[in-house]
């Protein structure tokens, strides 16, 4: 240590100019020679490394404000996502109300539809069940009309003589030409 401090102190007490020599003392050189290079970078680099250093400051702050402008905006476009999903939500309460009631609406069309469509099929199956009584009841007064006529041509071709069936003749051979006179 007292090598470095002597080296300092004999700094002050340059030999005269005209002997040159090495200097053995590698502690008392080095801190020399570093002090120098230090002095030289520091002088001539003072400049350099003030403008790397406020160019890596204004990146920095250029990146800082870029992100705080792209959170801006992220918090903006999440704002505007979260009002559209209010709306989407509102909108599908609005959708399942509507579609519930849209359902219990279609539900009793349906119902009246099939109570309307039972009672035409009733009202079908009753006049089919008229027609079809009608129609019996037509093919038994035929059967009874053919039978009662039957029984009756019977009973006239047994009790009729031909005197009697002579005198039927004209009566209405009588009745036909009165009717015809009066139409004419």
């Amino acid at each position: 240590m007292k090598n470095v401090t002597d080296s300092f102190v004999s700094l002050g007490h340059w030999p005269s100019a005209g002997s040159f020599g090495f200097n053995t003392d590698i502690l008392a050189t080095n801190l020399i020679n570093l002090s120098v290079v230090l002095g030289v970078l520091i002088f001539f680099g003072k400049g350099v490394l003030s403008d790397l250093l406020d160019n890596r400051k204004q990146k920095i702050l250029n990146t800082i404000r870029n992100a705080e402008e792209l959170r801006g905006g992220a918090i903006e476009q999440l704002e505007k996502v979260r009002g559209r999903l209010r709306k989407v939500e509102i909108e599908a309460d609005q959708f399942r109300v509507n579609g519930y009631s849209e359902i219990e609406r279609e539900k009793w069309n349906l119902i009246n539809s099939t109570y309307k469509t039972l009672e035409q099929l009733e009202n079908y199956k009753n006049q089919t069940i008229r027609f079809e009584q009608e129609r019996a009841i037509n093919q038994v007064q035929q059967r009874v009309f053919q039978q009662a006529l039957q029984g009756a041509l019977g009973t006239l071709n047994s009790c009729l003589t031909p005197e009697l069936h002579l005198r039927t003749i004209s009566a209405n051979i009588g009745m036909f030409g009165s009717m015809k006179e009066k139409m004419d």
